[in-house]
């Protein structure tokens, strides 16, 4: 079986990847903070911008893999991808996945029903 098509494989990359994206945000804010509020340069959101923008598409792409693989019903899967938008909201959801069964810890098995 493939890594991509074993749901524990799937799952820890999905926690990798949301991780990530909350981390790329608070780079990309700390960035925009400098660049706006003290206005004193541009390099914080010309460096986090692209990596934020990057691990924002992963994580979009790992949520649809995870859907697929973890046999995700249609809510589960919109709020992994709207968890995308608001700053570290896709650290929320992978604690809120994994309490609930949708993300395999350990001997658990994928929740299938919503």
């Amino acid at each position: 079986m493939s890594a991509l098509t074993e749901p524990r494989a799937v799952a820890r990359l999905f926690r990798v990847v949301a991780f990530a994206e909350a981390v790329t945000w608070v780079l990309l804010l700390a960035g925009m903070f400098v660049k706006w509020v003290l206005g004193t340069s541009e390099v914080g959101v010309q460096v986090a911008g692209p990596i934020h923008g990057a691990v924002f598409v992963g994580y979009v792409a790992v949520s649809f893999l995870a859907w697929w693989v973890l046999r995700w019903d249609v809510r589960t899967a919109a709020l992994a991808l709207i968890a995308s938008v608001p700053p570290f909201t896709t650290v929320w959801f992978e604690r809120w996945a994994a309490r609930t069964g949708r993300l395999p810890l350990g001997d658990s098995v994928a929740r299938t029903a919503g």
